[in-house]
Protein backbone atom coordinates (compact mmCIF):
# COMPACT_ATOMS: atom_id res chain seq x y z
CA UNK A 1 0.00 0.00 0.00
CA UNK A 2 1.46 3.58 -0.73
CA UNK A 3 1.25 5.30 2.88
CA UNK A 4 1.67 8.78 0.37
CA UNK A 5 -2.08 7.84 -1.03
CA UNK A 6 -3.64 7.35 2.52
CA UNK A 7 -1.45 10.40 3.50
CA UNK A 8 -2.54 12.46 0.52
CA UNK A 9 -6.21 11.21 0.87
CA UNK A 10 -6.51 12.60 4.82
CA UNK A 11 -5.55 15.40 4.23
CA UNK A 12 -8.05 15.77 1.38
CA UNK A 13 -10.57 15.02 3.97
CA UNK A 14 -9.00 17.06 6.34
CA UNK A 15 -9.12 19.86 4.00
CA UNK A 16 -12.53 19.38 2.85
CA UNK A 17 -13.42 19.66 6.98
CA UNK A 18 -14.12 16.27 7.21
CA UNK A 19 -13.17 15.08 10.75
CA UNK A 20 -11.04 12.23 10.51
CA UNK A 21 -12.09 8.98 12.72
CA UNK A 22 -10.63 5.66 13.48
CA UNK A 23 -13.33 3.84 11.41
CA UNK A 24 -12.87 6.58 8.55
CA UNK A 25 -9.10 5.84 8.33
CA UNK A 26 -9.46 2.16 8.29
CA UNK A 27 -12.35 2.10 5.80
CA UNK A 28 -9.82 4.73 3.53
CA UNK A 29 -7.08 1.96 3.94
CA UNK A 30 -8.96 -1.04 3.27
CA UNK A 31 -10.28 0.86 -0.23
CA UNK A 32 -6.35 2.15 -0.95
CA UNK A 33 -5.59 -1.57 -0.62
CA UNK A 34 -7.98 -3.45 -1.91
CA UNK A 35 -8.02 -4.39 -5.52
CA UNK A 36 -11.27 -6.43 -5.61
CA UNK A 37 -13.74 -2.56 -5.87
CA UNK A 38 -15.78 -4.19 -2.54
CA UNK A 39 -19.13 -3.56 -1.89
CA UNK A 40 -20.00 -1.53 1.53
CA UNK A 41 -20.69 -5.04 2.89
CA UNK A 42 -17.56 -6.26 2.16
CA UNK A 43 -15.86 -3.81 3.73
CA UNK A 44 -17.81 -3.80 7.03
CA UNK A 45 -17.32 -7.88 7.30
CA UNK A 46 -13.49 -7.15 6.91
CA UNK A 47 -13.81 -4.05 9.22
CA UNK A 48 -16.10 -5.44 11.70
CA UNK A 49 -13.64 -7.45 14.06
CA UNK A 50 -11.57 -4.57 14.75
CA UNK A 51 -14.64 -2.18 15.16
CA UNK A 52 -17.25 -4.33 16.69
CA UNK A 53 -19.64 -1.34 17.55
CA UNK A 54 -19.78 -0.19 13.52
CA UNK A 55 -22.56 -0.92 11.23
CA UNK A 56 -22.92 -1.02 8.17
CA UNK A 57 -24.81 1.97 7.64
CA UNK A 58 -21.34 3.58 8.97
CA UNK A 59 -19.56 2.02 6.36
CA UNK A 60 -22.24 3.06 3.49
CA UNK A 61 -21.93 6.84 4.94
CA UNK A 62 -18.58 7.19 5.00
CA UNK A 63 -18.22 6.07 1.41
CA UNK A 64 -20.67 8.42 0.33
CA UNK A 65 -18.48 11.12 2.26
CA UNK A 66 -15.52 9.76 0.82
CA UNK A 67 -17.12 10.14 -2.48
CA UNK A 68 -18.31 13.72 -2.29
CA UNK A 69 -15.16 14.66 -1.58
CA UNK A 70 -14.14 13.00 -4.83
CA UNK A 71 -11.94 10.24 -2.66
CA UNK A 72 -13.93 6.86 -3.96
CA UNK A 73 -15.95 6.21 -7.29
CA UNK A 74 -19.14 3.97 -6.64
CA UNK A 75 -19.67 1.35 -9.24
CA UNK A 76 -22.74 0.40 -9.95
CA UNK A 77 -23.20 -2.40 -12.62
CA UNK A 78 -26.99 -3.32 -12.84
CA UNK A 79 -28.79 -5.28 -10.12
CA UNK A 80 -25.56 -5.74 -8.32
CA UNK A 81 -24.32 -4.18 -5.29
CA UNK A 82 -22.72 -1.10 -6.07
CA UNK A 83 -18.69 -1.60 -5.94
CA UNK A 84 -15.94 1.31 -4.41
CA UNK A 85 -12.70 2.42 -6.14
CA UNK A 86 -9.90 4.68 -4.66
CA UNK A 87 -9.60 7.00 -7.53
CA UNK A 88 -5.94 6.82 -8.17
CA UNK A 89 -6.35 7.91 -12.05
CA UNK A 90 -8.34 8.13 -14.77
CA UNK A 91 -8.89 3.93 -15.72
CA UNK A 92 -10.76 1.56 -17.06
CA UNK A 93 -12.80 -1.80 -16.13
CA UNK A 94 -12.39 -5.09 -17.08
CA UNK A 95 -15.06 -7.40 -15.78
CA UNK A 96 -15.37 -11.44 -15.13
CA UNK A 97 -18.71 -12.38 -16.12
CA UNK A 98 -18.32 -15.46 -14.25
CA UNK A 99 -17.13 -14.95 -11.20
CA UNK A 100 -17.53 -10.46 -11.47
CA UNK A 101 -14.08 -9.79 -11.01
CA UNK A 102 -12.83 -6.19 -11.82
CA UNK A 103 -9.77 -5.49 -12.62
CA UNK A 104 -8.38 -2.11 -13.71
CA UNK A 105 -6.21 -0.65 -16.69
CA UNK A 106 -5.15 2.31 -17.80
CA UNK A 107 -5.72 3.40 -21.84
CA UNK A 108 -4.15 6.77 -22.34
CA UNK A 109 -5.52 6.52 -25.99
CA UNK A 110 -9.34 7.51 -24.65
CA UNK A 111 -8.05 10.45 -23.17
CA UNK A 112 -9.50 13.13 -25.82
CA UNK A 113 -12.70 11.09 -25.58
CA UNK A 114 -14.86 13.58 -24.08
CA UNK A 115 -13.83 16.58 -25.98
CA UNK A 116 -14.62 14.34 -29.15
CA UNK A 117 -17.91 13.76 -27.91
CA UNK A 118 -18.64 17.18 -26.63
CA UNK A 119 -17.22 18.38 -30.13
CA UNK A 120 -19.81 16.03 -32.00
CA UNK A 121 -22.82 16.35 -29.86
CA UNK A 122 -22.48 19.45 -28.44
CA UNK A 123 -23.01 18.07 -25.19
CA UNK A 124 -21.59 19.35 -21.93
CA UNK A 125 -19.24 16.19 -20.78
CA UNK A 126 -18.70 15.69 -17.24
CA UNK A 127 -16.98 12.01 -17.28
CA UNK A 128 -17.06 8.74 -19.06
CA UNK A 129 -16.68 5.15 -18.02
CA UNK A 130 -15.63 2.04 -19.75
CA UNK A 131 -16.15 -1.44 -19.10
CA UNK A 132 -15.13 -3.96 -21.08
CA UNK A 133 -16.57 -7.67 -20.36
CA UNK A 134 -15.31 -10.97 -20.88
CA UNK A 135 -14.09 -14.19 -18.71
CA UNK A 136 -11.03 -13.95 -16.63
CA UNK A 137 -7.73 -16.13 -16.40
CA UNK A 138 -8.95 -18.07 -13.34
CA UNK A 139 -12.09 -18.67 -14.49
CA UNK A 140 -10.46 -19.51 -18.14
CA UNK A 141 -8.70 -21.84 -16.40
CA UNK A 142 -11.44 -23.92 -14.28
CA UNK A 143 -13.53 -23.79 -17.24
CA UNK A 144 -10.66 -25.90 -19.48
CA UNK A 145 -10.21 -28.15 -16.76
Amino acid sequence: MSTNQLKEALDTLKESGVRITPQRHAILEYLINAMSHPTADEIYKALEGKFPNMSVATVYNNLRVFREVGLVKELTYGDSSSRFDFVTNDHYHAICEDCGKIVDFAYPGLNEVEQFASHVSGFNVSHHRLEIYGVCPDCAAKKSH
